[in-house]
């Protein structure tokens, strides 16, 4: 049994502004009609002897994972809220524990959740060669053969190769090979160098190894790790489909990769090299160099107009762009910002997120979209005198708050129905009811329906904050 692992905790701060603390990367649709977070479970559905997957992620993704497993229909074994990021050690800490529960000797296979792969029957090979040599006792990590002298991934260096690799080589199946080093993102010159050398691989961060195996090294090697994450695991609780772990316990663990951890003092290390179509989409212009483009070599998306445009990445998500004289340029639109970068400066983008964190700007953390409990809350307008959202209440859910502090707030209901109950005293509501709500009212707004029911909500005179509904 392989049970994989999928980690879905990443910011992916370099896709900003699509990219956000509260919706990362990895639950976006970049590459196909999918997410890649879905992409990731899709293309080992065929994979023969696959258990059902471990999800692990930060708390505050909860309802957009659960969303979006519900919608490619796979139902997970376990799904693990972390209350912090801790990195990929403890999170391989709290599989493992999770995977021995469940089958003593399973194999477990970690995956980032936002990787692109495009050969299936190449990744499918590899991970027949890792299963074979983890089912043996190794720690088997995935090495991506470079087709160009890359600086922004770390590197593997072969060595010897690994026992039975011939029995692999006439398998059909990647042959492995020792580990000899592994070396941090390098520069340019020194890519280059790796790159002629045929000896070194891309870190995938991707592993396969036995439950059981992994935690004895991890005993070994960090046992703070491992006690830390068996006591979250032990003090946890459930959550619905989801398991919170213990806020204390966990926020006490050790913050560290499994490569630093782990990989790099072990003496079962192998790796097995693979030429699949792998990238981890770090930037935009990673974005841009697997796109789809037009004959001038630009990636569009979206209501996007050009003239004298070349070579250029231009994504609207709601208003209409018009780029004009540009090359080598990226061009990201959302509702409240707009980035403007050039190509070679794609990397860069994470020092604007950073600015924008010092400066506690909201736009780091979330979309003018929020997914919530009971639906969505979309900002259509924000300024000093008024403040403009529009609510999607989905069915079966209920939105109840006790008073507000504004000087005015409206409810108008555009579609959908429900009931209304205002400090006690029930209505049915319906297109075109408009309401106002007192400052003391205690509210509950049910949707009993089948459909969305959407409330479009106006605020006078604002607090700094607006959440008496989040």
């Amino acid at each position: 049994m392989i049970i994989p692992v999928i980690l879905a905790g990443g910011s992916g701060t370099r896709l900003w502004p699509l990219s956000r603390q509260l919706y990362p990367k990895q639950m976006l649709k970049l590459t196909n009609d999918y997410t890649m977070f879905q992409n990731t479970l899709l293309r080992i559905q065929d994979v023969q002897g696959m258990a059902a997957p471990i999800v692990i992620c930060n708390e505050k993704h909860r309802l957009i994972v659960a969303e979006q497993l519900k919608a490619i229909g796979i139902s997970p074994s376990a799904i693990f809220l972390e209350p912090v990021g801790r990195n990929t050690a403890p999170a391989v800490a709290i599989a493992a524990l999770k995977a021995i529960s469940i089958d003593p000797e399973a194999l477990i296979m970690i995956l980032p959740a936002d990787h692109l792969i495009n050969d299936l029957g190449k990744f499918h090979q590899a991970i027949a060669a890792g299963a074979d040599y983890a089912a043996n006792g190794s720690l088997m990590t995935f090495g991506v053969i470079p087709d160009k002298p890359e600086t922004g991934y770390g590197y593997i260096r072969k060595g010897a190769p690994a026992e039975a690799a011939l029995a692999h080589s006439a398998a059909g199946n990647s042959p492995g090979f020792e580990i000899d080093e592994f070396v941090e993102k390098p520069d340019l010159e020194t890519a280059r160098k790796y790159l002629a050398s045929g000896e070194y691989c891309w870190n995938s961060g991707m592993f396969i190894f036995g439950a059981k195996v992994a935690l004895g090294e991890m005993n070994q090697f960090v046992p703070d790790i491992v006690t830390a994450c068996d006591a979250a695991f032990q003090k946890g609780t459930a959550h619905g489909d989801a398991f919170m772990l213990d806020a204390a316990e966990f926020d006490a663990c050790p913050s560290d990769s499994i490569d630093y951890a782990v990989m790099e003092k072990t003496a079962r290390g192998v790796m097995v090299p693979f030429d699949a179509g792998w990238d981890d989409l770090g930037s935009w212009a990673a974005i841009w160099t697997v796109g789809q483009k037009d004959g001038a070599g630009n990636m569009l998306s979206g209501d996007v107009l050009t003239a004298e445009v070349s070579d250029s990445l231009i994504f609207s998500t709601r208003r209409l762009v018009a780029g004009v004289g540009l090359s080598n340029q990226i061009v990201i639109e959302t509702p409240d910002a707009v980035l403007v970068a050039s190509m070679e400066k794609a990397q860069a983008v994470k020092h604007i997120v950073d600015q924008l964190k010092t400066k506690g700007r909201d736009e780091a953390v979330r979309h003018s979209l929020m997914h919530l409990p009971w639906g969505e809350m979309e900002i259509v307008d924000s300024n000093p005198d008024v403040y403009i959202r529009k609510l999607r209440l989905h069915p079966e859910n209920t939105i109840a708050f006790s008073g507000h502090q504004y000087e005015a707030l409206s409810w108008m209901i555009c579609s959908g129905s429900g009931r209304l109950a205002i400090s006690g005293e029930s209505r049915e509501i319906r297109p075109p009811d408009k309401l106002t709500i007192d400052g003391d009212a205690d509210v509950r707004l049910q949707n009993p329906g089948t459909m969305d029911l959407v409330v479009l909500e106006v605020i006078c005179q604002m607090a700094e904050e607006v959440d008496h509904l989040i």
